[in-house]
């Protein structure tokens, strides 16, 4: 795609229909996860399960997704963009059906997992297509607008929630995720294999893996930054409804309109903080919205009324994925064309493994002290060690892919 102010006709419909392709995609993919933390309790009630043991299917799935990156990551890169991203959006959108027909935890556990290979294969084919589609010029801003599809699923799941929930239970709510499937016939007539990877495609699986293995550096430094990052996200949304109902004594319909409200400044400050990136630069954007969430802790976690909760939670998502907004943007300038397919989704949710207990960990927690105190001293920890990760890191500002 040529760096140019003004894009031809075509190449802005092309780079268009790839953002929204891997928008509707993530937001999917969140709307499907944040149903079961939408509805953990209802559904620990049903299968007898207390909320440590239910926040185990929110670890299977996030130690899943790094099989998914895996797996479609290399397919990314072997064989192009769109064939892997299609093929994951089928998958991903059956397991969810079945999820809600499971019989028992078991069941609902293992589906849980699979759900996690699919959820793992989404982000790296879909934000890679995207980002090295984008103008330079507006990468940042459309790399905030990218992840937060990923705040949109949530809001979503947070809206059928508290609309749907009361009169037909949690299991219907799961039938919705069949919607990708229909996002597919999208993407196979409607989005352009990239240029990018036209150029830089590997022409055996040997070359691929030594293109590989000679970035395992980077790999490593985007493993270790992307652990933080998980910790900080996970860490302030995954227990949040949990919390809400624990602590305050909310109701599902209370709770779900607290959670979509944080989501709508989580839209906000991923947006605002990829537009501001593409000025000062991905690491300090990313750092200045981490400083901020720190100081955010004691409105989000200890608010002295329900006002300020709302204002602490809106205020904590606005800068917690105000950083997040800068990833998509931010990993596909750091990984080289040949290998952008794989490295940065892989790294992604390696990094999503090994933060994937967060939940248990402040489920366990706030059983012996509360879920304010869980969730603020995780919160903390997690924000400075990403705020030092990207500190140490490398940046590929506005680098321009193909070339």
């Amino acid at each position: 795609m040529p760096n140019s102010q003004v894009l031809a006709p075509s190449d802005a419909s092309d780079h268009r229909a790839a953002l929204l392709a891997g928008y509707l995609g993530w937001t999917l993919d969140a709307f499907d996860f944040f149903l079961v933390v939408s509805c953990l309790t209802a559904i620990g009630r049903e299968f007898h399960k207390s909320d440590a043991e239910m926040a185990l299917t929110l670890f299977a799935t996030l130690a899943f997704r790094p099989v998914g990156a895996f797996l479609f990551g290399l397919m990314a890169d072997r064989y192009g963009r769109r064939l892997p991203l299609m093929l994951d959006l089928v998958f991903y959108s059956v397991v969810e059906v079945l999820s809600g027909l499971a019989p028992n935890f078991t069941t609902f556990l293992i589906l849980r997992a699979l759900f996690g290979i699919g959820m793992g294969g989404e982000w790296g084919v879909g934000a890679t297509l995207a980002m090295e589609k984008v103008p330079i010029r507006i990468r940042g801003l459309l790399s905030g607008f990218l992840q937060q599809g990923y705040a949109m699923g949530f809001l979503l799941a947070s809206a059928c929630s508290y609309f749907l929930f009361a009169r037909w239970g949690w299991r219907p709510l799961f039938f919705l995720g069949g919607l990708p499937a229909i996002l597919a016939f999208f993407v196979r007539y409607g989005v352009k294999e990239s240029e990018v990877w036209k150029k830089s495609k590997h022409e055996s699986w040997g070359h691929l893996g030594r293109a590989i293995v000679s970035n395992w550096k980077l790999f490593l430094y985007l493993v270790a930054l992307m652990t933080a990052m998980n910790l900080a996200a996970h860490g302030t949304q995954d227990l949040y409804p949990t919390f809400l109902e624990r602590q305050w004594g909310f109701s599902v319909g209370q709770r779900n309109i607290l959670s979509g409200f944080t989501m709508v400044g989580a839209i906000i400050g991923g947006t605002l903080c990829g537009l501001i990136s593409d000025r000062i630069g991905r690491r300090r954007t990313m750092i200045m919205a981490l400083t901020g969430a720190v100081l955010m802790i004691p409105l989000w976690a200890f608010a002295p009324s329900v006002p300020l909760l709302f204002a602490g939670g809106f205020l904590m998502q606005f800068l917690v994925q105000g950083a997040w907004g800068v990833i998509p943007a931010h990993l596909s300038e750091l990984s080289p064309d040949s290998v952008r397919g794989f490295l940065p989704g892989f790294g992604y949710q390696v990094g999503v493994f090994l933060s994937s207990y967060v939940s248990v960990f402040e489920a366990v927690v706030a059983k012996r002290t509360s879920y304010a105190i869980a969730m603020a001293s995780t919160a903390a920890v997690a924000f400075i060690l990403a705020a030092a990760a990207n500190a140490l890191g490398p940046e590929r500002h506005a680098v321009k892919f193909g070339e």
